[in-house]
């Protein structure tokens, strides 16, 4: 049995990595979906192969942190589908773990557009939709860093403690109306951008020490296995959560 049958979801940053497995997974399930990235050729690609598979997809060329694209990528869904029952504010960047001291205005600017203001935007559009359709659920991407000082950068950690603090206020605001709203903290997941990022030489000294403490790295698809779970009426009680998927990193 499918859990996310006709259940109309939006997920950001579905080009690679976490967005991309959710994607995969949530199709699986049943929903149809509307898949949004920055990185078009890669999108398309992802979109593709779950079309040829018998998926229903459409894509949008999305910046987060622009209100326009954000307008226009929940306006598809409901132009394509009908409705908005999920939203996954997934997309995100990294600060290369830069302390303070080395964060400029345009580091800082850059990394709450992405990681704060684009879950604000795509959420207070969501809301709306959902409170049209008798509710819904937002699952948002934070992070280890959303619990904890020392899992990221200095922007990026106040980034994703600002997601934390959105899905805790939309949770209790809109809960009354069946509207659902939880975070992922992933911790150390292989993904491309994971691995591929060129440490700020501070940060990773700094950073480094604590390195012995992390776990076997996880893999995407655990992310998207648990952002389905909660998509899902399995999760129909869980409402406010703030979850770590991090192999029991958040124990140390």
């Amino acid at each position: 049995m499918t859990k996310l049958l006709d259940q109309v979801a939006v997920i950001t940053g579905a080009a690679s990595g976490m967005g991309r497995a959710m994607a995969r997974r949530f199709a699986a399930e049943g929903a149809r979906l509307v898949l949004a990235d920055l990185q078009e050729a890669k999108l398309i690609d992802v979109a593709q192969q779950l079309v040829d598979a018998g998926y229903a997809v459409v894509t949008e060329v999305v910046d987060v942190s622009n209100g326009d694209d954000v307008a226009r990528m929940i306006e598809r869904a409901q132009s394509q589908y009908g409705g908005l029952n999920i939203l996954c504010n997934n997309a995100g960047i990294l600060d290369n773990l830069t302390p303070l001291h080395d964060t400029d205005e345009a580091m800082w600017d850059r990394l709450l557009g992405v990681n704060a203001k684009g879950p604000f935007l795509a959420s207070r559009l969501a809301v709306k939709a959902m409170l049209e359709g008798g509710g819904g659920s937002i699952i948002n991407t934070a992070s280890a860093a959303g619990n904890h000082g020392g899992r990221g950068g200095a922007a990026y950690t106040a980034s994703k403690h600002a997601v934390v603090g959105l899905t805790k206020s939309i949770a209790w605001f809109y809960g009354p109306h069946n509207i659902r709203c939880n975070a992922i903290c992933p911790g150390a997941v292989m993904t491309a951008m994971a691995s591929s990022f060129t440490p700020h030489p501070e940060g990773f000294e700094r950073y480094s020490k604590h390195f012995p403490t992390v776990p076997p790295f996880g893999k995407a698809r655990d992310i998207g296995d648990v952002a389905a779970f909660l998509a899902s009426d399995d999760a129909r009680y869980v409402n406010g959560a703030i979850i770590p998927v991090d192999g029991g990193w958040v124990a140390y």
